[in-house]
């Protein structure tokens, strides 16, 4: 922090964990069913998308899991050295403008389709706002501004598509973990249990000729 700032409050660095935390709680809850729910209606409404962009939409609610955790880590780390940095770190401000940034592909996608997407509420509600109010506290505290350019836009459908395609690594690992251990205990053996046997009956003694 130099001489001509002053100190960013905290709610405006660790609070974009805060925010992110609200907004991806809404993707985890409805991400994982909503594909299936609405692909009837966006085939409908998008009878020229190839059929296998469908298929990939589908999720595991393992798959959502590993990667909002995924994210979560990067929001976080943006966080911390936005913390760290009193708001200069260029990571900081990159995941901020995109967080915002991204609140746009949210209401367009439900606007293309006609329908709720996952994320659409909270993106205008939380998002977006968090990101303008944290661009102003950073101003007031004289932090100056990164030039992010127009990266930043991209930043987060990047990180998504990444994180998804990590996620699809790790449960398919998992996946093929779970089933060598289930193949590895059919296969084995039942214990063989011998039955005890005891001491090998002697023959009786004849007596012999007096």
């Amino acid at each position: 922090m130099t001489t001509s700032e002053t100190r960013v409050p905290a709610a405006a660095t660790w609070g974009l964990l805060a925010a992110w935390v609200a907004h991806d709680i809404e993707e985890l809850a409805t991400m994982a069913t909503w594909a299936e729910r609405a692909r009837p209606r966006l085939e409908a409404r998008l009878p020229w998308v190839p059929t296998a962009v469908w298929d990939r939409m589908r999720v595991s609610q393992e798959h959502v899991n590993v990667s909002i955790g995924l994210m979560g880590c990067l929001v976080a780390a943006a966080a911390a050295d936005g913390a760290r940095t009193n708001g200069r770190s260029a990571l900081y401000q990159t995941v901020l403008a995109g967080f915002g940034l991204h609140a746009v592909s949210h209401v367009a996608s439900a606007v293309a389709t006609r329908g709720y997407t996952p994320g659409v509420v909270t993106a205008p509600l939380v998002a977006a706002p968090f990101s303008l109010w944290a661009w102003r506290e950073l101003r007031r505290a004289g932090v100056p501004a990164v030039p992010v350019g127009p990266g930043a836009a991209a930043l987060f459908p990047v990180a998504i598509a990444t994180v998804h395609t990590a996620a699809s690594a790790i449960v398919s690992a998992r996946a093929r973990g779970r089933r060598s251990r289930s193949r590895d205990g059919a296969a084995a053996p039942a214990a063989a249990v011998t039955p005890r046997r005891g001491p090998a009956a002697r023959p009786p003694v004849r007596p012999g000729p007096a």
